[in-house]
Protein backbone atom coordinates (compact mmCIF):
# COMPACT_ATOMS: atom_id res chain seq x y z
CA UNK A 1 0.00 0.00 0.00
CA UNK A 2 1.33 3.46 -0.91
CA UNK A 3 2.27 5.98 1.76
CA UNK A 4 -0.68 8.15 0.72
CA UNK A 5 -3.08 5.23 1.03
CA UNK A 6 -1.62 4.23 4.40
CA UNK A 7 -1.95 7.78 5.70
CA UNK A 8 -5.54 7.97 4.50
CA UNK A 9 -6.36 4.67 6.21
CA UNK A 10 -4.80 5.84 9.47
CA UNK A 11 -6.77 9.08 9.30
CA UNK A 12 -9.96 7.17 8.60
CA UNK A 13 -9.56 4.84 11.57
CA UNK A 14 -8.41 7.66 13.84
CA UNK A 15 -11.62 9.51 12.95
CA UNK A 16 -13.63 6.36 13.63
CA UNK A 17 -12.07 5.96 17.07
CA UNK A 18 -12.68 9.64 17.82
CA UNK A 19 -16.37 9.22 16.98
CA UNK A 20 -16.47 6.13 19.21
CA UNK A 21 -15.00 8.15 22.08
CA UNK A 22 -17.71 10.78 21.67
CA UNK A 23 -20.40 8.11 21.45
CA UNK A 24 -19.25 6.33 24.60
CA UNK A 25 -18.94 9.61 26.48
CA UNK A 26 -22.44 10.70 25.53
CA UNK A 27 -23.90 7.31 26.47
CA UNK A 28 -22.22 7.32 29.87
CA UNK A 29 -22.48 10.96 30.91
CA UNK A 30 -25.03 12.76 28.72
CA UNK A 31 -27.90 10.36 28.07
CA UNK A 32 -30.29 10.06 31.03
CA UNK A 33 -30.89 6.79 32.85
CA UNK A 34 -34.28 5.30 32.00
CA UNK A 35 -36.49 5.12 35.08
CA UNK A 36 -38.03 1.75 34.27
CA UNK A 37 -35.01 -0.07 32.81
CA UNK A 38 -32.12 1.58 34.61
CA UNK A 39 -28.54 1.55 33.30
CA UNK A 40 -29.12 -1.49 31.08
CA UNK A 41 -31.16 0.75 28.79
CA UNK A 42 -27.90 2.32 27.62
CA UNK A 43 -27.15 -0.87 25.71
CA UNK A 44 -29.67 0.34 23.12
CA UNK A 45 -27.08 2.82 21.83
CA UNK A 46 -24.95 -0.09 20.61
CA UNK A 47 -27.70 -2.66 20.10
CA UNK A 48 -29.81 -0.73 17.60
CA UNK A 49 -27.00 0.56 15.30
CA UNK A 50 -25.38 -2.90 15.32
CA UNK A 51 -28.67 -4.51 14.30
CA UNK A 52 -29.07 -2.15 11.35
CA UNK A 53 -25.41 -2.55 10.41
CA UNK A 54 -25.80 -6.35 10.37
CA UNK A 55 -28.60 -6.06 7.80
CA UNK A 56 -26.66 -3.66 5.60
CA UNK A 57 -23.54 -5.83 5.83
CA UNK A 58 -25.60 -8.85 4.78
CA UNK A 59 -26.83 -6.78 1.85
CA UNK A 60 -23.22 -6.09 0.85
CA UNK A 61 -22.62 -9.85 0.87
CA UNK A 62 -25.63 -10.34 -1.39
CA UNK A 63 -24.47 -7.63 -3.82
CA UNK A 64 -20.91 -8.96 -3.81
CA UNK A 65 -22.12 -12.51 -4.46
CA UNK A 66 -24.31 -11.54 -7.39
CA UNK A 67 -21.63 -9.28 -8.84
CA UNK A 68 -19.06 -12.09 -8.58
CA UNK A 69 -21.35 -14.55 -10.35
CA UNK A 70 -21.76 -11.98 -13.12
CA UNK A 71 -18.15 -10.84 -13.46
CA UNK A 72 -16.06 -13.60 -11.78
CA UNK A 73 -13.93 -10.80 -10.29
CA UNK A 74 -12.12 -11.58 -7.03
CA UNK A 75 -12.76 -8.01 -5.91
CA UNK A 76 -16.47 -8.76 -5.54
CA UNK A 77 -15.69 -12.06 -3.82
CA UNK A 78 -13.54 -10.14 -1.33
CA UNK A 79 -16.37 -7.68 -0.72
CA UNK A 80 -18.75 -10.55 0.05
CA UNK A 81 -16.24 -12.14 2.42
CA UNK A 82 -15.63 -8.89 4.30
CA UNK A 83 -19.37 -8.20 4.50
CA UNK A 84 -19.98 -11.65 5.97
CA UNK A 85 -17.42 -11.03 8.71
CA UNK A 86 -19.11 -7.74 9.61
CA UNK A 87 -22.54 -9.43 9.55
CA UNK A 88 -21.45 -12.13 12.00
CA UNK A 89 -19.70 -9.63 14.28
CA UNK A 90 -22.65 -7.23 14.39
CA UNK A 91 -25.14 -10.07 14.83
CA UNK A 92 -23.16 -11.33 17.82
CA UNK A 93 -23.21 -7.84 19.33
CA UNK A 94 -26.98 -7.69 18.84
CA UNK A 95 -27.51 -11.10 20.41
CA UNK A 96 -25.20 -10.51 23.38
CA UNK A 97 -26.49 -7.03 24.22
CA UNK A 98 -30.04 -8.30 23.78
CA UNK A 99 -29.40 -11.19 26.17
CA UNK A 100 -27.97 -8.89 28.82
CA UNK A 101 -30.91 -6.51 28.40
CA UNK A 102 -33.39 -9.40 28.55
CA UNK A 103 -31.88 -10.85 31.71
CA UNK A 104 -32.03 -7.48 33.42
CA UNK A 105 -35.48 -6.42 32.19
CA UNK A 106 -37.37 -9.69 31.66
CA UNK A 107 -35.46 -11.96 34.04
CA UNK A 108 -34.29 -14.49 31.45
CA UNK A 109 -31.38 -14.61 29.01
CA UNK A 110 -33.16 -16.06 26.00
CA UNK A 111 -36.57 -16.73 24.53
CA UNK A 112 -37.39 -18.14 21.13
CA UNK A 113 -39.18 -15.04 19.93
CA UNK A 114 -39.35 -14.43 16.16
CA UNK A 115 -36.92 -11.50 16.24
CA UNK A 116 -34.30 -13.28 18.34
CA UNK A 117 -34.68 -16.54 16.42
CA UNK A 118 -34.26 -14.97 12.98
CA UNK A 119 -31.30 -12.91 14.23
CA UNK A 120 -29.64 -16.07 15.56
CA UNK A 121 -30.30 -17.79 12.23
CA UNK A 122 -28.74 -14.82 10.44
CA UNK A 123 -25.60 -15.09 12.56
CA UNK A 124 -25.35 -18.85 12.02
CA UNK A 125 -25.96 -18.61 8.27
CA UNK A 126 -23.12 -16.16 7.75
CA UNK A 127 -20.85 -18.01 10.16
CA UNK A 128 -21.38 -21.08 7.97
CA UNK A 129 -20.59 -18.89 4.95
CA UNK A 130 -17.24 -18.00 6.51
CA UNK A 131 -16.67 -21.65 7.35
CA UNK A 132 -17.22 -22.63 3.73
CA UNK A 133 -14.55 -20.16 2.70
CA UNK A 134 -12.07 -22.03 4.90
CA UNK A 135 -12.79 -25.55 3.66
CA UNK A 136 -13.74 -25.29 -0.03
CA UNK A 137 -10.82 -25.27 -2.46
CA UNK A 138 -9.59 -24.05 -4.93
CA UNK A 139 -10.52 -20.39 -4.69
CA UNK A 140 -12.68 -20.19 -7.83
CA UNK A 141 -14.78 -23.17 -6.72
CA UNK A 142 -14.97 -21.71 -3.21
CA UNK A 143 -16.09 -18.34 -4.58
CA UNK A 144 -18.86 -19.87 -6.70
CA UNK A 145 -20.14 -22.12 -3.90
CA UNK A 146 -20.09 -19.27 -1.39
CA UNK A 147 -21.73 -16.86 -3.83
CA UNK A 148 -24.68 -19.20 -4.40
CA UNK A 149 -24.95 -19.99 -0.70
CA UNK A 150 -24.70 -16.32 0.27
CA UNK A 151 -27.39 -15.29 -2.18
CA UNK A 152 -29.77 -17.83 -0.65
CA UNK A 153 -28.78 -16.93 2.93
CA UNK A 154 -29.85 -13.34 2.26
CA UNK A 155 -33.47 -14.52 2.36
CA UNK A 156 -33.25 -14.38 6.16
CA UNK A 157 -32.59 -10.63 6.12
CA UNK A 158 -36.17 -9.53 5.28
CA UNK A 159 -37.42 -12.09 7.81
CA UNK A 160 -35.38 -10.40 10.54
CA UNK A 161 -36.70 -6.99 9.52
CA UNK A 162 -40.34 -8.02 9.19
CA UNK A 163 -40.57 -10.43 12.12
CA UNK A 164 -40.65 -7.77 14.81
CA UNK A 165 -43.29 -5.79 12.89
CA UNK A 166 -45.61 -8.51 11.66
CA UNK A 167 -45.36 -11.29 14.26
CA UNK A 168 -46.30 -11.25 17.96
CA UNK A 169 -43.06 -10.80 19.88
CA UNK A 170 -41.82 -9.87 23.32
CA UNK A 171 -39.20 -7.74 21.59
CA UNK A 172 -40.40 -4.11 21.56
CA UNK A 173 -41.12 -2.57 18.17
CA UNK A 174 -40.09 0.84 19.47
CA UNK A 175 -38.75 2.53 22.58
CA UNK A 176 -39.69 5.95 23.93
CA UNK A 177 -36.61 8.14 23.52
CA UNK A 178 -35.99 11.57 24.99
CA UNK A 179 -34.25 14.22 22.85
CA UNK A 180 -31.01 13.48 24.74
CA UNK A 181 -31.32 9.77 23.90
CA UNK A 182 -31.92 10.52 20.22
CA UNK A 183 -28.90 12.82 20.15
CA UNK A 184 -26.78 10.11 21.79
CA UNK A 185 -27.78 7.62 19.10
CA UNK A 186 -26.35 9.84 16.34
CA UNK A 187 -22.62 9.33 17.06
CA UNK A 188 -23.25 5.61 17.60
CA UNK A 189 -24.83 5.33 14.15
CA UNK A 190 -21.94 7.31 12.67
CA UNK A 191 -19.38 5.09 14.40
CA UNK A 192 -21.02 1.85 13.28
CA UNK A 193 -21.34 3.17 9.72
CA UNK A 194 -17.66 4.20 9.63
CA UNK A 195 -16.42 0.99 11.23
CA UNK A 196 -18.56 -1.27 9.04
CA UNK A 197 -17.65 0.56 5.86
CA UNK A 198 -13.97 0.50 6.75
CA UNK A 199 -13.97 -3.21 7.55
CA UNK A 200 -15.60 -3.97 4.21
CA UNK A 201 -13.80 -1.41 2.04
CA UNK A 202 -10.24 -2.01 3.30
CA UNK A 203 -9.82 -5.61 2.08
CA UNK A 204 -11.69 -4.76 -1.13
CA UNK A 205 -9.32 -1.87 -1.80
CA UNK A 206 -6.34 -4.13 -1.16
CA UNK A 207 -7.67 -6.77 -3.54
CA UNK A 208 -8.39 -4.14 -6.20
CA UNK A 209 -4.86 -2.75 -5.83
CA UNK A 210 -3.31 -6.20 -6.19
CA UNK A 211 -5.49 -6.88 -9.22
CA UNK A 212 -4.43 -3.59 -10.81
CA UNK A 213 -0.76 -4.30 -10.09
CA UNK A 214 -1.07 -7.77 -11.59
CA UNK A 215 -2.78 -6.41 -14.70
CA UNK A 216 -0.13 -3.72 -15.04
CA UNK A 217 2.67 -6.28 -14.67
CA UNK A 218 1.07 -8.52 -17.28
CA UNK A 219 0.75 -5.57 -19.65
CA UNK A 220 4.45 -4.75 -19.22
CA UNK A 221 5.42 -8.36 -19.95
CA UNK A 222 3.25 -8.43 -23.05
CA UNK A 223 4.64 -5.10 -24.22
CA UNK A 224 8.21 -6.27 -23.68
Amino acid sequence: MSMVGLAAMRTYWATTLAVLSVAVGMALFYAPVDESMGLVQKLIYLHLPAAIAALFAAMSVFVGNLAFLWTRSRVWDEMASAGARVTVFCSLIVLLTGMVWGQSYWGFWWTWSPKLTFTLILCVLYAVYLGLRLVVRPWHRRAVVCAVYGAVAFLDVPLVYLSVRLLPDVHPTSLPLTPEMRQTLIPWFVFVALAGTGLIATPVARRARRHAEHALGAAHVTHA
